[in-house]
């Protein structure tokens, strides 16, 4: 009977809910790309033209309808859409349009390994480090190493993030070069699992990941540090201070365990966003990834592969938010008995 009525209240509706935000995504991410100026089919005409190739209007005609029907985008808008949805469940994104005849699966699974990697160690680390800082420095917020990381915190964060990396990638690759300055590897270098490679790519990272870190960290700290101030003056936190208990376990059980709650849930949107990349980061230490591929695309207006990308960050953030979701009883007694 229990399991009858979670499957039922709380379950299929969230579901629902997610089959009906990716289809809403989905259908956006159809339509917006073609509302741009960018026409892909004239931008390769321009391109052969620009070559010195003459082609007669009647060629240049014929070269256009060959050109719509490779890329997929012969016929009225209804017909693109209900063959963009028969692809799509072939997991067949289509050609790229920019690297024609490459396919949009091939190039983001080349470059999503590279955005995945780099940007969940850094958003687990900064999540951690964040949290535990935060929670430490909100309830012994009378202390002077408290004190201090909420100035450290406070001086950090409003950086804009392009400012923050320039700065490392100037200290760190130019005036005390330790770090390579641009590349997720050594040009030339091939994939192998072995230690110099690895070693090759941690140093590539590095100055990227140590950026997102520190800017991320700070954040969660500062989110983690209000919502602490305001736990520790409800009156289960006061009952536990009149009973005697160690303010170890008041800080960790009581107050850091149920401030928690929200951060959770934004650690769940955070790593859903993966999908989409860190496009400032990528284009500021010249690395390789999703964020790169989606900018380039969109200057190009490559059609198929914004859509690949973005259809990728919508499903990511749908499936973190669901899962949280259905996890979330576990973190929350309250859920549970609901």
């Amino acid at each position: 009977m229990l399991i009858l009525s979670f499957v039922k209240k709380y379950l299929l509706p969230r579901i629902i809910q997610y089959v009906i935000v990716i289809f809403i995504g989905t259908t956006v991410v159809f339509i917006i790309p073609r509302l741009m100026p960018v026409d892909p089919v004239q931008e390769m005409i321009n391109t052969i033209t620009q070559k010195g190739t003459y082609m007669d209007p009647s060629a240049v005609e014929k070269l256009r309808e060959s050109l719509k029907e490779l890329y997929g985008l012969k016929g009225s808008a209804l017909s693109q859409y209900f063959n963009f949805w028969g692809r799509l469940f072939k997991g067949d994104f289509g050609p790229s349009l920019s690297q024609f005849p490459t396919s949009v699966t091939h190039l983001i699974s080349v470059s999503l390994p590279w955005t995945v990697g780099l940007m969940l160690v850094t958003i687990l680390i900064s999540w951690i480090a964040g949290n535990i800082l935060g929670g430490l420095a909100g309830y012994f917020n009378h202390t002077r190493w408290a004190k201090a990381l909420e100035n450290i915190s406070m001086l950090i964060r409003p950086i804009p993030y392009y400012i923050f990396a320039l700065i490392l990638l100037l200290i760190f690759g130019y005036v005390i070069p330790i770090f390579p300055i641009s590349g997720g590897t050594t040009v030339g270098l091939r994939f192998t699992w072995s230690w110099d490679f690895i070693v090759d790519v941690v140093k590539h990272a590095f100055l990227p990941a140590l950026s997102m870190v520190i800017l991320g960290a700070a954040g969660w700290f500062q989110t983690m540090r209000l919502v602490v101030s305001n736990i520790v003056r409800e009156d289960h936190v006061l009952y536990a201070k009149a009973g005697g208990l160690s303010e170890i376990k008041i800080g960790f059980k009581y107050v850091i365990k149920n401030a928690m709650l929200p951060q959770i849930t934004g650690l769940a949107l955070s790593l859903g966003q993966i999908f989409s990349g860190a496009l400032i980061t990528e284009m500021v230490f010249s690395y390789p990834g999703i964020g790169g591929l989606l900018y380039n695309a969109i200057i190009s207006g490559d059609y198929n592969l914004i859509m690949g990308i973005t259809l990728f960050s919508i499903i990511g953030i749908a499936t973190a938010t669901l899962v949280i979701d259905l996890l979330y009883p576990l973190f929350d007694p309250r859920v549970r008995y609901r």
